[in-house]
Parts: C-alpha cells; sequence; structure tokens
C-alpha cells in the first residue's frame, strides 16, 4: 500500500524476478529498488537475500517497510536492529541474511483487542481506519522520500510518530 502511494510507482515496469515482483525507482539523484516478495511472509527473506546478492546490495543498504503490531495504528517509527517482536517475514529475512542489521521502516496496525492476531494482521482495516489511511500513507511516504533522497537520515526519527490528528 506504501508503495502505491509514492509519486510515479503507477509508472514503474515490474519485473518478475527473485520469488517477487522487483521495479527500479529514481528518486533525487539516487537509484532505489523495490522489492515486493511474492514468497509467504514467513519465507520473504529467500526473496530479499536472492534479490541483495544479485544487485550486491550491502545489508546496511537494505530498507524494509512492514507492519507493526507494537505500534498503534497510524502511527510510524523507524528502527535499525534490534528485536524483531515476533514478527515471522523479519526472522526469515535475519535467518537468510545472517543478521537483522537492516533499516526499518515499522508502520503501527495496533493489536487486537479480541480475537487472533492472525486475523488481524489478515483482515481489513476498519472504516474510521480506512477514513485516515490516506492521510498516514502520505506522511510515511513524505518520510521516507526524504531518507530516500538522503537528506534525513533515519537514526533522526527514533520515536514513533503519529500521521494523523487524533
Amino acid at each position: 500500500m506504501l508503495l502505491d502511494t509514492i509519486p510515479g510507482s503507477t509508472d514503474l515496469a515490474w519485473r518478475d524476478k527473485f520469488h517477487g515482483r522487483v521495479a527500479e525507482y529514481s528518486i533525487g539523484n539516487n537509484l532505489c529498488r523495490f522489492l515486493v516478495p511474492e514468497t509467504f511472509m514467513n519465507k520473504s527473506g529467500i526473496s530479499v537475500s536472492a534479490a541483495l546478492k544479485f544487485f550486491k546490495i550491502d545489508i546496511g543498504n537494505l530498507l524494509v517497510i512492514h507492519d507493526e503490531l507494537e505500534l498503534p495504528f497510524g502511527q510510524y517509527a523507524w528502527k535499525t536492529g534490534g528485536g524483531l517482536a515476533g514478527h515471522n517475514g523479519l526472522k526469515s529475512l535475519r535467518d537468510n541474511l545472517g543478521s537483522a542489521g537492516f533499516r526499518r521502516l515499522r508502520l503501527g496496525i495496533g493489536r487486537p483487542d479480541h480475537g487472533s492476531v492472525q486475523s488481524w494482521i489478515l483482515g481489513r482495516f476498519n472504516p474510521e481506519e480506512e477514513a485516515v489511511l490516506p492521510l498516514i500513507l502520505d506522511n510515511a511516504v513524505n518520510q521516507l522520500t526524504a531518507v530516500l533522497i538522503g537528506g534525513e537520515s533515519v537514526h533522526e526519527h527514533t520515536k514513533p510518530v503519529r500521521v494523523y490528528p487524533q
């Protein structure tokens, strides 16, 4: 959803490669490669590892965007390394890359008040969340763009940020 919000994303030429879809995107003077693994989430490290090896990308230049149960809906936070909070996709990345030292943009989806976590993660947003989701994604894209251009450091964004009014 976040990649679909990036300006020019509708013009990206996606190719099937690395057990996923990959596209190149120029932003500022930087060439970025987006990869959307099409493996099961808990096997996404296979896709990412193959892409990093092919393009000879160092793990320090990898930025992973993922949902985060531990952040309330509408917040995002940047993180480099550290714990994986039980996220099976992140565990797969760590296991396939040999390190959890990659940068992450964590997008808060919050925890369910009741019911299973799996149903929550795979479910739809409620109507109130759907209403503010475009604003959340736009603000997160602005922060992502600043980092990709190189104008801001991931480390400048260490605290969770609410991206829509309460």
